[in-house]
């Protein structure tokens, strides 16, 4: 697996709050922060990453293209940007952030265009980020399996996307998970509280171990400490195939982020 199995997910964080956060995450023990173009909070978390003891080389930094950025004359350009905000000579990981088929983007120049930037050395790894199967095949066949490291999708025990998952460990590319606690709608799930209550943990941490355990990575945002610590103890809840397959049952095919523009046709499980 390339992606690490646990970071931080910075979305809707911004300023202080942010930098707060990427420190109080890095303090805990995280060494993986997810960040994007489009939150416009890349500069924060490269202060926050700055200022903290922890060496560069012991992080894995994650950023994603924006659309806007798309054509193969733009791309490189803009990762270059992100770099210097981040304060990073590269980054660990770096996605495509939407298909955007209706934007009229062509899959084969976005993905030739980030395999450059691979090549010239400005991320150590390239990705993909809400492909359906289709696109995702597309990429493949445009810059080889190999080069694709993770397709980050929303994923949470009300989301499955069983079809696509099965699809993305056939080509051993890595599964990454946001909106795993589905804006916290899961939270309050009396399946997930059961389970939780054997196992003397949060039914939050439930639902990251049910990721985790499925093999995939999740990147979790918060800005409290005690948080932070029980999204990163989830790490060590092991649960049975029974519980496993009652958080199964729990699909509703709920999908927390839709764009009209930038979404593809979704893959139906």
């Amino acid at each position: 697996m390339i992606v690490p199995k646990f970071g931080m997910g910075t979305f809707r964080l911004s300023g202080q709050t942010l930098i707060d956060s990427v420190t109080t995450a890095l303090e805990v023990g995280y060494r993986a922060v997810d960040t994007a173009q489009i939150y416009a909070n890349e500069a924060d978390v490269g202060q926050a990453i700055a200022e903290s003891p922890v060496q560069r080389n012991d992080l894995f930094i994650t950023t994603k293209i924006w659309t806007e950025h798309y054509a193969p004359e733009k791309l490189i350009s803009s990762l270059k940007d992100s770099l210097q905000k981040l304060r990073t000579d590269a980054v660990n990981l770096t996605l495509i952030h939407w298909p955007a088929p209706k934007l009229g983007v062509s899959i084969a120049e976005v993905m030739q265009a980030l395999l450059q930037a691979k090549q010239q050395g400005l991320t150590e790894h390239i990705g993909i980020s809400n492909f359906n199967i289709e696109l995702t095949q597309q990429a493949i066949e445009c810059i080889g399996r190999e080069h694709i490291a993770t397709n980050q999708i929303e994923l949470s025990p009300y989301l499955q996307n069983h079809r696509l998952i099965e699809f993305l460990q056939s080509q051993n590319i890595d599964v990454t998970s946001y909106m795993t606690l589905a804006y916290g709608k899961v939270l309050n799930d009396p399946v997930l509280q059961e389970i939780a209550a054997q196992h003397q943990a949060s039914s939050a941490q439930i639902a990251l171990a049910w990721a985790l355990q499925q093999g995939f990575a999740v990147i979790p945002s918060s800005t409290q400490r005690e948080h932070m610590m029980a999204n990163f103890a989830a790490q060590d809840i092991q649960l049975t195939q029974e519980e496993m397959a009652a958080i199964r049952h729990l699909e509703r095919n709920g999908r927390e982020v839709n764009p009209e523009a930038l979404a593809p046709l979704w893959d139906e499980d």
